[in-house]
């Protein structure tokens, strides 16, 4: 699915001072521990692709800490294909501890500024930090002005990251003495609403990660032998060589914190329900990862054969699945299964386009040019082609255009492993304002008919199209409703400034459809 996109991925490694090498430190060497860091972010690169970096320690270095971030993937930024230069950039930046980010946003592309992890030097160690963050704050116009307000204060980037740089070293400078973490992080929980998991590390070596007191974005990680990793995905973790006994996911509102060698779990603040985003285990988290102790591949085997049990379309010899690649692909599975008919690759994914100066900026030509009709398998063919979800429709609507008119298929019937996506997302999804959205066009509030379903396919030019329901989403990964945002699918926000922020994109004034990296305080830029 082309039309959405995760805003990062974090991800951390430590190697405890008290402990024995362990066997997945490079040369056996704890020095060397963050040499890791681009792995882990090779395993999460699904969450961005525009950029990254890391930040390492080293005790009795000039520089402490020190970063290296550009515009890129994790490949080009850490030069991976080059042997001779990944080595060199590594002997610079190792160390025993390192945070890494990999970046998606929709402004500031091309700008290195912007890439993560944000660094704060300063003569004073306790104040010479950096950290990244995964998620989006829905008060960030508000804490934005706050700040403007103060006319000692400047903001250099249209970014909730600098927010957060900005509050981080102000809670800091409150402090006096030892740096005390958890108190870091329970006054600064106490000033944001939205999403926000956070990896920090300072020139002291101190280091912590954090996840919101909601958990709307995952964030697992693992202790094995003396060495603490940590990434938004378990995938990244099992990978790197931690035993699956040993990756687990990090409460809501809780923090590992790392001080003085030691390590310890705490509780920063309350988490008095979950809103774990719905949206990680249908389509954006890495099929083989595991979050909050749901397998994301099970979710979506369990939504393929929710599409198969509301299937009202005759199958015959003639019917055969093609999901759109590469997501779909374990729902589409499961539904053929359960049909008893067959699961075909009908339309092939260009994997090397990537980010090109010939990507053009039309969505339609982008997916010609992303996805091929095979003739050979869709000629004759009642096809019934799964999705993720449908977002604007543009997308959609091309391949069903190929799949008729070059890949010769008799008949196209769109199944999509999702309800109608009805309402943008203010927790850290690049998603469209409400004006830009397929399926507000069409209903009424949050009904859905089959009639409106007909109106819908025959406007993407499809035989019939059939959404699950919401009921589906909770059975499917097995989580109740009431621990789930899906606010984008039911318009039920679990924060305050989310639900503000929904009104106003209510009022079609453009202010609705996205709050991180804005044009201004007030006009969100859009997808």
């Amino acid at each position: 699915m082309a039309e959405l996109y995760h805003e990062c991925g974090i991800a951390a490694i430590y190697h405890l001072p008290s402990a024995k090498p362990s066997p997945i430190a490079p040369r056996q060497n704890p020095e060397d521990v963050s040499r890791l860091m681009p792995r882990l972010l090779l395993d999460i690169q699904n969450r961005g692709q525009l950029a990254a970096g890391m930040t390492r320690y080293r005790d009795g270095e000039k520089k402490l800490i020190a970063t290296h971030r550009d515009v890129g993937t994790v490949s080009e930024v850490f030069q991976l294909n080059h042997p001779a230069d990944a080595e060199a950039l590594m002997d610079e930046y190792t160390g025993p501890a390192s945070i890494g980010h990999v970046r998606y946003a929709t402004c500031g592309r091309d700008d290195r500024s912007y890439a993560q992890p944000f660094e704060r030097s300063h003569l004073e160690k306790k104040k010479w930090f950096s950290f990244a963050f995964n998620g989006q704050l829905a008060n960030y116009g508000e804490l934005r002005e706050e700040i403007l307000s103060q006319r000692d204060f400047h903001l250099a980037r249209e970014t909730d990251t600098e927010i957060l740089l900005h509050l981080i070293s102000q809670e800091i400078s409150r402090q006096t003495g030892k740096l005390d973490m958890l108190e870091l992080l329970t006054r600064l929980s106490s000033r944001l609403d939205g999403a926000y998991n956070i990896v920090f590390l300072n020139a002291f070596g101190d280091m912590f990660v954090s996840r919101d007191p909601l958990g709307i974005r995952p964030l697992c990680y693992a202790v094995e032998d003396g060495l603490f990793a940590a990434a938004s995905e378990s995938v990244a973790l099992a990978n790197l060589g931690f035993s699956e006994e040993n990756i687990k996911s990090l409460a809501p509102g809780q923090a590992i914190i790392i001080q003085d060698g030691e390590l310890s779990i705490q509780q920063y603040a309350p988490s008095p329900r979950r809103a774990h985003c719905f949206f990680e285990w249908i389509y954006f988290a890495n099929v083989c990862s595991t979050l909050d102790d749901r397998s994301v591949y099970l979710a979506r085997k369990a939504l393929g054969e929710e599409l198969a049990a509301q299937e009202d379309v005759p199958i015959d010899e003639t019917s055969i699945v093609i999901p759109v690649p590469d997501t779909a692909k374990a729902a589409a599975d499961a539904m053929a299964y359960s049909l008893g008919i067959p699961c075909l690759e009908g339309l092939m994914r260009n994997r090397y386009i990537g980010r090109t100066f010939i990507e053009s900026t039309n969505r339609a030509d982008k997916a010609r040019m992303k996805y091929t009709p095979l003739p050979e398998v869709l000629r004759g063919r009642r096809v019934f082609v799964v999705e993720d979800t449908i977002v604007r429709s543009t997308t959609m609507k091309t391949l069903v255009s190929q799949l008729l008119e070059r890949g010769g298929a008799r008949e196209v019937h769109v199944r999509v492993a999702c309800p109608p996506i009805i309402a943008p997302c203010f927790y850290g999804i690049d998603m469209s304002s409400v004006q830009e959205l397929f399926a507000p066009k069409y209903m009424d509030g949050l009904t859905l008919t089959p009639e409106i379903e007909a109106q819908m396919a025959s406007d993407l030019g499809a035989d019939s199209l059939r959404y699950l329901s919401v009921e589906s989403i909770a059975r499917a990964i097995e989580v109740s409703s009431g621990a789930l945002c899906q606010a984008c699918i039911n318009r039920e926000y679990p924060t305050e400034h989310g639900r503000k922020l929904f009104q106003l994109s209510l009022n079609n004034d453009g202010t609705g459809s996205r709050v991180v990296e804005q044009e201004s305080s007030l006009a969100p830029a859009s997808a």
